[in-house]
């Protein structure tokens, strides 16, 4: 429970996810592995936040922020799947993947949002690799999507 204190404590709240609307798992667990699926930023209340194209109507700025918010519903799947963040060992790696206009080139900031709420809640084992990658539509206009590999205890 150390790290959803640290999450409480950065105002942050964990809601538990919605059913995919499609043929998917949120999680998938093989071993001490935990592959989770394409996650956007949606707030507590169900609305995405920061619709649209990043280099368009959408900044960096509001894209790293949805980039944070899909990584926290990552968090909260794995939590529903699991029952506690701490059995985390070690963040494995990152798809972020942002819905940006053709001459849009910082990938890696928006990327950020992501990375740096990993790092700050898990230190080292937050640390991971990362494919940071333009598209040019992601599921309801969101600006982001985000995937994730775990490690985690038995």
């Amino acid at each position: 429970m150390r790290i959803e204190r640290k999450i409480q404590v950065m105002g942050v709240e964990l809601v538990s996810p919605s059913s995919p609307l499609a043929n998917f798992l949120p999680i998938k667990r093989t071993g001490n592995t935990i592959y989770v699926a394409g996650h956007l930023p949606l707030i507590p209340n169900g609305d995405l936040i920061f619709p649209g194209k990043v280099g368009g109507q959408v900044s960096v700025e509001q894209a790293y922020d949805a980039a944070r918010q899909a990584t926290i519903n990552c968090l909260a799947s794995i939590k529903e799947s699991i029952g506690d963040l701490d059995y985390i060992t070690q963040v494995i790696k990152l798809l972020v993947m942002i819905n940006a206009t053709p001459e849009f080139e910082r990938h890696f900031i928006v990327a950020n949002g992501a990375s740096d709420l990993l790092v700050e809640l898990y230190g080292n084992i937050g640390q991971h690799s990362r494919s940071a990658v333009g598209m040019s539509s992601l599921p309801r206009g969101s600006c982001v999507e985000v995937e994730m590999i775990v490690e985690v205890s038995d």
